[in-house]
């Protein structure tokens, strides 16, 4: 496989799907498990439909032969209960030598898995009612919707039974298990816009029309190779969300392309067809006629999280946003913020899609000593902007498509920039990003770093592309662009550095304004004869 050309790589993917539907492959990752066969690579591709990815041999020592495995855990609706937590953390610290991260799609990752730990370590997952179904493969992801969703006082709509049925849907339906390649969904009813829907291939947002509730659909967003906002495409009302979702589905089942890979997603097929043909056979397809009036005004991006104490509609209760940087929580973290929930009665946590998470329902008197106790372990309720804001992908040590080391980078920079400007409060956000693929959406923030090889002489460093002046808000939003300057890892804490002394000796008020007229008369000046 490894010489094989880009069409015959095509045609194998294609052909192996037809051969065996990818939610098949279960019964052979417990045969691989129990009896030592060689594992067929046709199965380890299928392998994706259960979370499973063979891991990068980048940290391994050169005499170990193991080949380890990425094990991601899908969590519907983003949410675990204490035990949930707590059970992860077992999984880490016995099986994934502590590793832990939090995606973008509300899920959880380990690492330095072994294949003959899979059935226990399922086994443990399905007690406490966590499947790994679905977590990647061509098929549709976690749907993702807002952390507090059904009990922020501020909130448009309790989306939950929506996302719940969404789920029941396309959970483990073989009608939807072949895509020609992964299809990512949002359902929100959050007044901030946090689930980022310019950036879906669909999405369904709750708006107020006067006093009547309505969705606003959005389809064909994407990062990487099909980079488009989202064309919003008209209102729905709320009981009409899942024939909208599931005609949809077959629609981009049906005639998304499946002859070239980089351009299979539905943002692809409405670009090919045209937002008017899509609509009209999506509106044939589900027996729905959209409602069409102007696209409702979105929340900015830097406004769209949940940090911090917020009220509940459950009176005498409170959520408490914490940040993770780069989304790293080892296993011994996991089962102290299990306690943590067991200890103040909290109801448990949501991830959010910026690899941070929520603790829910936490009672006003015990809010204060949970969070003292929450900082002691070294999470942060009350973030600072380089904190609240910094994404980062698995990166070299894991990820086989990765060019640079991301996590730790993530964690480095975010200490040195808080050590340099403690006071600083502009919503600046960051992405590093090991290879071009955006798991870590470098195309939405102000500084995203794309992972590339930097020359430094006749040195060839690890190191990274930097594009500025990312923005998500509905039909203002706008895509980062290339700015030319590259900088080897060691250089991206200094780098952001300068950026934010020039930003702050500058007439600018917004961060990402900034850098795009920085680097645009930056152009445009070495452009000049």
């Amino acid at each position: 496989m490894a010489n094989e050309t880009k069409a015959e790589r095509i045609e194998r993917i294609e052909r192996i799907k037809r051969e065996k539907d990818g939610l098949e492959v279960i019964a052979d990752i417990y045969r691989y498990a129990t009896t030592g066969d060689v594992i067929d690579p046709e199965d380890i591709d299928r392998f994706k439909w259960y979370g499973i990815y063979t891991q990068n041999r980048n940290l391994q020592e050169a005499d170990d032969e193991t080949q380890y495995y990425m094990l991601r855990v899908k969590l519907e609706g983003g949410y675990l209960s204490s035990q949930q937590v707590e059970v992860l953390g077992e999984i880490s610290v016995q099986f994934a030598r502590e590793s832990g991260d939090l995606t973008t799609r509300q899920d959880i990752q380990f690492h330095w898995l072994k294949i003959e730990d899979f059935p226990e370590i399922l086994e443990r997952l399905s007690s406490v009612g966590l499947s790994v179904l679905e977590a990647s493969g061509d098929c549709p992801r976690n749907i993702v919707s807002c952390p507090v969703n059904g009990i922020d006082h501020a909130q448009i709509d309790d989306v939950r039974d929506v996302v719940l049925a969404l789920n029941n849907l396309y959970r483990g339906n073989p009608d939807f298990s072949n895509l020609p390649r992964k299809f990512k969904i949002g359902v929100s009813g959050c007044n901030k816009h946090c689930i980022q829907h310019e950036v879906q291939d669909l999405a369904f947002t709750a708006v107020k029309n006067g006093d009547e509730l309505r969705f606003s659909v959005s389809v064909g967003g994407g990062q990487a190779s099909n980079r488009r906002i989202a064309d919003h495409i008209g209102y729905v009302k709320r009981r009409d969300i899942v024939k909208i979702a599931e005609a949809v589905a077959r629609i981009y089942r049906d005639f998304g392309r499946r002859d070239n890979r980089s351009k299979a997603r539905l943002g692809h097929l409405v670009e090919e067809w045209g937002v008017e043909r899509f609509v009209s056979e999506l509106e044939k397809e589900s027996h729905v006629d959209l409602e069409r009036y102007d696209a409702a005004p979105f929340t900015p991006y830097p406004r769209r999280s949940h940090f911090g104490v917020g009220a509940t509609v459950k009176k005498g209760y409170n959520t408490i946003g914490c940040a993770l940087t780069s989304g790293r929580i080892k296993g011994e973290n996991l089962l102290k913020l299990g306690r943590i929930l067991d200890l103040y009665k909290a109801e448990g946590i949501t991830l959010t899609t910026t690899q941070n998470f929520v603790i829910l329902n936490v009672h006003t008197d015990a809010t204060e000593p949970m969070i003292d106790t929450l900082q002691a372990v070294g999470f942060h309720p009350y973030p600072s902007v380089f904190e609240a804001r910094t994404l980062a992908c698995t990166g070299l040590n894991f990820c086989k498509f990765a060019v640079s080391e991301t996590k730790d980078l993530a964690i480095e920079v975010v200490n040195y920039l808080n050590g340099k400007f403690p006071d600083f409060d502009e919503p600046v956000s960051i992405s590093i990003n090991g290879c071009p693929n955006s798991c870590a959406h470098p195309h939405i923030v102000d500084l995203g770093f794309v992972g590339a090889i930097v020359k430094r002489g006749d040195e060839r460093l690890k190191g990274f592309d930097l594009i500025v002046g990312g923005h998500l808000e509905g039909e203002q939003s706008r895509f980062a662009v290339k700015t030319g300057v590259k900088v080897a890892s060691d250089e991206v804490a200094v780098l952001i550095e300068s950026l934010i002394n020039d930003f702050e000796s500058s007439n600018s008020s917004d961060f990402g304004n900034f850098l795009l007229e920085k680097y645009d008369h930056e152009s445009t000046i070495s452009s000049t004869p």
